[in-house]
């Protein structure tokens, strides 16, 4: 590790300001380790400062073959979180440098995020925008809105969000059907799709496999993105999707922007056949607060925050400070899932 006046330091890297919780929480939490230094650096200083450092989290920075290169000292590429398709990871790879992510399963951040995904459904069926103008003109009883009792939820990719938000929809009285989290290897040994190990069917009404996405869409009152981003998703949502589902129907999104095509989106909106949107990550972040997407009424955005609550975000940072002392002594590193 690092000499620092003769002392063995093991510096940690945080990638920009944004998410402030992340860099927050784990510099409170190496308090009383003072041979681990967290620093946050600015985005455009990665690149200059990145070889002094053994463990980068990269949160939402794009990580390329050339940042890659300058990290001599690199270690661990870590995600405060889940997703690591901003890492280029061959590159990682052949540089020698472990890439891992954080299980949502164990930190809560699942959870978080699945209680957001319902903020959003609700938001949208009892018309959360129509509310605050009723507000501001002194109006009551209006606008009269939806209820979930009796609707059908689509969860697009049931992995760790996808069965935590499955549970917490189950007693609102609604029919829950889903396909897998990805599918970039969705053939089975018979050649058949498959569906992403561990759904659980208690908890399910009916499951598929990736060509039943547009099938399910057509019966959903209402679908919820909780997919994985990659090559074989990105756009995901696109006119063809969209146009088979029910029209007034509403769409949430608390994976990646990336899965939305926005024209098509923005179409559907401006047609009307889509109901609703409600929106924890965007195209482009920061959101542009300008995107003439927020003239609609019926489209709810938050911050990208749906896994940001202080009780998800301690426990990754706890995971991020406990990984930087099992660098620092040498042992086994655990509680993250390595990717390469």
């Amino acid at each position: 590790m690092a000499d620092n006046g003769g002392e063995h330091i093991t510096r940690v890297l945080f990638c920009g300001p944004q998410f402030p919780a992340s860099h927050n929480y784990t510099i409170e939490y190496m308090q009383e380790y003072p041979f681990v230094q967290v620093d946050v650096v600015p985005l455009e200083d990665v690149p200059d400062v990145i070889g002094n450092y053994h463990v980068c989290v990269v949160k939402a920075m794009k990580f390329d073959s050339n940042v890659i290169s300058r990290a001599k000292q690199m270690k661990l590429i870590m995600q405060f979180g889940v997703g690591v398709e901003g890492i280029d990871i061959d590159a990682a790879t052949k540089s020698g440098i472990r890439v891992a992510r954080i299980p949502s399963s164990v930190t809560g951040n699942a959870a978080s995020c699945a209680e957001m995904a319902i903020f959003l459904i609700l938001g949208l069926l009892r018309k959360q925008n129509d509310m605050q103008i009723s507000v501001k003109q002194k109006k009551l009883g209006e606008p009269a809105g939806e209820t979930l009792l009796g609707k059908t939820v689509f969860i697009l990719g049931f992995g760790n969000i996808g069965v935590e938000l499955a549970k917490r929809l189950r007693p609102f009285g609604v029919k829950i059907i889903g396909t897998k989290r990805s599918w970039a290897s969705h053939l089975n040994n018979s050649g058949q799709s498959d569906v992403q190990n561990g759904v659980d069917d208690d908890l399910i009404d009916e499951k598929g496999a990736h060509g039943d996405i547009q099938k399910f869409a057509s019966k959903a009152d209402i679908v919820v993105c909780c997919l994985s981003l990659n090559s074989e998703t990105v756009g995901i949502v696109n006119r063809s999707f969209l146009s088979s589902m029910r029209k007034g129907s509403h769409l949430v999104n608390i994976a990646r922007g990336g899965l939305f095509d926005y024209e098509s989106v923005f179409h559907s909106l401006e047609s009307g056949h889509l109901g609703g949107l409600g929106i924890d990550v965007a195209w482009t972040e920061p959101f542009d607060p300008d995107d003439p997407i927020l003239k609609f009424k019926n489209v709810l955005i938050t911050p990208h925050v749906a896994g940001v609550t202080e009780p998800s975000y301690r426990s990754m940072a706890k995971v991020v400070g406990d990984v930087a002392i099992q660098i620092h002594q040498g042992t086994t590193l655990t509680g993250i899932e390595f990717v390469n």
